[in-house]
């Protein structure tokens, strides 16, 4: 447990922004499990965009419990502050910064991990922002843009010394996107050196490895991505690991598979049929990844049009695994 400004995280495990994954239906989820904090998907600064039905989605955190921090990205100061004030002002309690998205899209316009290229336009950006938004600003970043310039200390000094309420690191730099291995020792060292709370993010795939990461690097919780996709309970067999130090009970394939269906409905419900049942496919290929014909049925619901016959398919899926399958799978 530690607090952002006012607000107290507890358990210390956050579900990290994902673009296009952390909506709404994933976010809540993630919390009946036991996530302390959820960030939602990256908003765009410009203000041209707020009114698009993507950011309408991104943006909507009617009747969702817990603290609302909504990110924004961009590399305009001036933007970004205004942005930061509208959505607290939409309620939002908290803005987080991206500075660690790597994609190129992201990347091309300068925003996301690109600004680490430019620590005079960090510091600018993270000061106008702290001075608009009226809310505790925190932000999220990656340990440099490329290898040869590791440059997070730095990153982070700045942020505490602009008012930034908390940081999130990812132990990769913009260069190694996914590949490889994330490395812990920069963010050990960002722990030692400010004294805001600090998140480690990167390949935290299981409950050990949670506490592990929380040791070498002393930082005050875990945020979790890529992991938590099909695997939601990820944050509720942490939390049982950080509380008693055993592993907790394999996952019965039947409340899983329960879990699995009672998201698909959930996404349904918040896009609509259509719109739903694309956004799930990605969502089932998570699910089924670790399952006896998971990839088959994963390339078969992606040829259904249909959200009820997405639905109904899954449902026979999983009803046919049950039989001989008395606990859910785990990749990690």
């Amino acid at each position: 447990m530690f607090a952002i400004a006012s607000y107290t995280v507890d358990p210390p495990t956050a579900l990290a922004p994902m673009a296009g994954i952390t909506d709404k239906p994933f976010r809540q989820l993630a919390r009946q499990f036991g996530a302390g904090y959820a960030v939602s998907e990256m908003l765009n600064s410009d203000p041209a965009l707020r009114q698009t039905k993507k950011s309408l989605h991104r943006s909507d955190f009617s009747g969702e419990e817990g603290i609302r921090a909504v990110q924004i990205a961009g590399s305009d100061p001036q933007k970004m502050a205004e942005a930061a004030r509208y959505n607290a002002e939409q309620s939002a309690q908290i803005i987080d910064i991206n500075m660690g998205c790597p994609v190129k899209k992201v990347c091309n316009v300068l925003a996301g991990s690109a600004l680490l290229q430019n620590e005079k336009l960090v510091g600018e950006i993270l000061r106008a922002v702290v001075a608009a938004a009226g809310v505790p600003v925190t932000l999220k970043t990656r340990l440099g843009f490329c290898e040869s310039n590791k440059n997070i200390l730095a990153i982070a000094k700045t942020a505490e010394q602009a008012g930034i309420a908390a940081i999130a690191v990812h132990g990769r730099t913009r260069e190694q996107m996914y590949k490889g291995d994330a490395s812990y020792g920069l963010i050990a060292r960002v722990k030692q050196e400010i004294s805001i709370p600090v998140w480690a993010n990167g390949d935290i795939t299981s409950p050990q490895k949670a506490a592990d990461v929380l040791r070498q690097t002393g930082a005050d919780g875990v945020m979790i991505g890529r992991a938590a996709q099909g695997r939601p309970w990820l944050f509720a067999e942490i939390r049982h690991f950080l509380r008693h130090g055993t592993p907790p009970a394999p996952m019965p394939f039947q409340t899983a598979a329960a879990v699995m269906l009672r998201h698909l409905e959930a996404i349904y419900a918040f896009y609509g049929s259509h719109a739903g049942m694309r956004i799930a496919r990605k969502h089932i290929g998570w699910y089924a990844a670790p399952l006896a014909g998971g990839e088959a049925f994963r390339k078969y619901a992606n040829t259904l049009d249909c959200a009820a016959a997405q639905y109904d398919a899954t449902a026979a899926f999983l009803e046919n695994l049950a039989r001989e399958t008395p606990h859910w799978p785990n990749e990690n």
